[in-house]
């Protein structure tokens, strides 16, 4: 059954069981898991991601199954949750098994999805949508963060905080406990004081920052890359993210050439190109031909490899690399 944010605070929970939250909204949710659902549920909680669940099934029913004198109650959270675990879940809510709770975590999910559709039917789950706080909502927060804590703040600074965290509330309490902690020894904080504490390093995806190289806009792929802190293990994810982007890229200019028709390409496109993606897209289609996307995939096997060599200086290839691309 679906249930909506607002009405959460006023269900009870004790009967119910299995819970997919999904939507792009990650603060609300994590912050729903810990207010509201958790003290419900059960203090004994395990944390899985589907992939380790799928790769091992078997040990994963085991450890649901099993049971100690100290662990009456078990809850079960499961991050980055897909329509390839809607099967199995299915088969732990037939087998009805004592004193188990489980929360599905999922970021937006379409109206087609599997398991979205299970949990919105069944009476036996809870499905909540979570979509993204605007400006508005971000504001009431910071305000009531601010007057909690006695700091006081102008709307304009208040704004500058709001805009750069950038519509994820997680941020925005992150950026909020640096002011917090700046004040303690100081009691006026100017806009340069906030310019200095804040930052983008947890605010730019590295979907963003591939996103922009592809498309060639090199000022807004420096600004991100400035502002984040790259460490030796996120150069591999970016260079998986960017295989992932230029074999999308790789299909849409197939199917280009068999149409000709650029816009019902994108429409029709599976998994579907979300509209805030749209334009970004439609601009790396015009920049790289099919023959260049194929070339550029066998340049980011041999960085793969490259970095896997010198991981000392992995950073620093992976950023000439993401530079060169945007030049």
């Amino acid at each position: 059954m679906i249930i909506k944010f607002f009405e959460l605070k006023k269900k009870n929970f004790k009967s119910q069981r299995y819970f997919l939250l999904y939507g792009a909204n990650r603060g609300l949710k994590e912050e729903t898991i810990e207010k509201i659902l958790k003290p419900q549920l059960s203090k004994n909680v395990s944390y899985y991601d589907e992939n380790e669940i799928l790769n091992n099934t078997n040990n994963f029913f085991e450890n649901i199954s099993n049971r100690s004198f100290f662990e009456n109650e078990k809850l079960i959270i499961i991050q980055r949750s897909t329509d390839k675990i809607k099967d199995l879940i299915d088969e732990i809510i037939e087998r009805n098994i004592d004193d188990l709770a489980i929360i599905l975590i999922s970021e937006t999910l379409e109206k087609k999805s599997k398991l979205r559709n299970y949990f919105e039917r069944s009476k036996k789950t809870i499905c909540i949508p979570f979509y993204e706080d605007n400006l508005q909502t971000l504001s009431l927060l910071a305000q009531n963060f601010l007057k909690e804590k006695k700091i006081s703040l102008s709307q304009e600074n208040i704004n500058l905080i709001v805009n750069r965290s950038r519509g994820d509330r997680n941020n925005l309490y992150n950026e909020l406990k640096k002011i917090e902690s700046f004040t303690a020894n100081r009691k006026k904080l100017e806009t340069g004081d906030i310019l200095k504490l804040t930052n983008l390093s947890e605010n730019f995806d590295f979907s963003e920052l591939i996103d922009n190289a592809l498309a060639k806009n090199k000022k807004k792929t420096l600004y991100i890359l400035n502002e984040n802190n790259l460490s030796v293990d996120d150069t591999i994810l970016i260079l998986r993210i960017f295989l992932n982007k230029l074999k999308r890229l790789l299909k849409i200019q197939s199917e280009i050439k068999s149409t000709n028709n650029i816009e019902e390409v994108m429409t029709n496109y599976k998994p579907p190109i979300f509209w805030k993606e749209k334009e970004i897209v439609k601009q790396q289609i015009k920049i790289w031909s099919y023959e260049e996307i194929q070339k550029l995939l066998t340049k980011i096997y041999n960085i793969e490899m490259l970095t896997k060599k010198n991981p000392s200086i992995s950073m620093n290839i992976v950023t000439d690399f993401i530079l060169e691309q945007a030049a």
